[in-house]
């Protein structure tokens, strides 16, 4: 925000006759031909095999569209001397989105590049070396300039989600081992019996649940990996769970029978892999070392600070295999009336209460926040709309039918409204929190106590 002026030179150094006249050539110039020059920007990086991953999402277009047309044109009518400040907290705050959405910042400054050598174009043919010239040379300053403060505080957040998500590395570590531990021995365990009574009772047709979508599974996709960041051992088990399920369990399930030379073989490897995945398992667990804290104290939920690097890796892994994540807003119903008439003890028991009926109708490998004073945010991991909704319904009517004790007082009841939405793709993950927000606004505005599900579709809503 404070980057020097300087790098604008002929901005500054120019008579203002030849500057008022480049000015006026650059503005028409990209006013005239604005519509093709984006067409042709993503015409180049829709090819281009980094960049499109960013481009394949028709909010994203439909959003970066008109916001690169209005970028560019504010590019030719600007004027140093009268709107440098606010031109210089627009792009950083371009610089910011960027961050969130982990756009690689060589990847703007190609784009960039790519701009200012089809107006330099434009502008020469059509305007010689004169005028032309010098709208060219005011231009790559002015986009020069714009790329500074974007780089600026795209690094500025960059660093920020470093140290968040390094602080939820060490949060991870601070949790009951031994729960956590025993949790999920009981889960592994727990895949292994189901499958093996499966087999037993249905061998060559047998609907075999995966490895990798059992309880254990997601926990091991979306927590081990944050709580074990780095160990060689999580490669070790990762590749133990591929084999079960792309090579051993489709093998296993197309045999006629499991009492022949062929399958005992195949069920004992099975087995082996499940014994070495808790072996690891354990080994993991003891070789975590107690750190930071980071619950929410009230709530024991995880606080709020985490909650960007936790949803732009989420995001992230839906975009890398393939699969939904959903998040629900919750919002505690006329909190304040709670407040106002029994205490704010009540108040505090309330989302205590709201915050256990989460947790018991929620995985372990899903994420619940404190989002703010009586609002929630989970993310639902590998889950879809229809799922989503279930689940929400499932905590709603659990707290409706909650007795909250208050001390010695007669138990109050409690609602809870909550919205529903579907990440549809796009990459930053402010899109999903503000679709949620805006079903929560919606369950809310339709009398409370309900669910409401926002996605790019029109709105669905399920009564309480």
């Amino acid at each position: 925000m404070n980057a020097s002026p300087k790098c604008l030179n002929l901005w500054y150094s120019c008579d203002e006759d030849r500057l008022d006249k480049a000015r006026q050539t650059l503005s028409d110039v990209v006013a005239e031909h604005v519509d093709r020059l984006v067409e042709r920007f993503y015409e180049v990086f829709f090819q281009h095999e980094e960049a499109s991953s960013f481009l394949n999402h028709s909010v994203v277009v439909e959003r970066l569209s008109p916001s690169l047309q209005r970028w560019m044109l504010s590019l030719a009518t600007f004027e140093p001397k009268q709107d440098l400040k606010t031109f210089a907290e627009r792009q950083a705050k371009m610089g910011e989105v960027h961050a969130r959405m982990k756009i690689p910042v060589h990847l703007v400054l190609e784009g960039a590049s790519l701009i200012k050598t089809d107006v330099a174009k434009v502008l020469l043919a059509n305007h010689g070396n004169g005028e032309g010239a010098t709208a060219i040379v005011l231009l790559n300053e002015i986009i020069d300039y714009s790329m500074l403060l974007m780089s600026q505080a795209y690094v500025t957040g960059v660093a920020q989600r470093a140290k968040i998500e390094e602080a939820y590395r060490l949060f991870t570590l601070g949790q009951d081992v031994n729960v956590e531990r025993e949790s999920q021995r009981a889960a592994l365990l727990e895949w292994s019996q189901s499958t093996i009574f499966g087999l037993l009772g249905a061998a060559g047709s047998a609907a075999l649940k995966p490895i990798s979508t059992s309880e254990f599974g997601l926990w091991f996709r979306h927590r081990a990996s944050v709580m074990f960041q780095g160990s060689i051992m999580l490669n070790s088990i990762d590749t133990a769970m591929k084999e079960i399920d792309e090579q051993l369990l489709p093998t296993i399930a197309g045999l006629a029978s499991l009492h022949g030379p062929d399958a005992l073989p195949l069920v004992a490897k099975l087995q082996t892999r499940v014994e070495e995945i808790k072996f690891l398992l354990s080994d993991l667990f003891q070789s975590l070392s107690a750190a930071a804290g980071g619950r929410d104290p009230l709530t024991s939920t995880l606080s709020r600070k985490f909650l960007p690097s936790i949803l732009g890796r989420e995001i992230a892994l839906c975009q890398q295999h393939g699969t939904p994540l959903s998040v629900m807003m919750i919002d505690a119903d006329h909190f304040k009336q709670v407040n106002d008439t029994w205490g704010h003890a009540a108040g505090d028991a309330v989302l205590r209460q709201i915050a256990e009926v989460i947790a018991d109708n929620t995985r372990s490998a899903d994420i619940v926040f404190r989002y703010g004073g009586e609002e929630f945010l989970v993310a639902l991991v590998e889950t879809g709309l229809d799922g989503a909704l279930e689940v929400a319904e499932r905590v709603r009517a659990a707290v409706m039918n909650a007795e909250i004790a208050i001390g010695d007082a007669t138990p109050i009841r409690a609602t809870v409204s909550i919205g529903v939405a579907l990440h549809t793709g796009h990459p930053d993950y402010q899109h999903l929190i503000n679709a949620a927000d805006q079903a929560l606004y919606q369950a809310k505005n339709d009398g409370r106590n309900r669910v409401s599900a926002a996605e790019a579709l029109p709105m669905k809503v399920v009564n309480g």
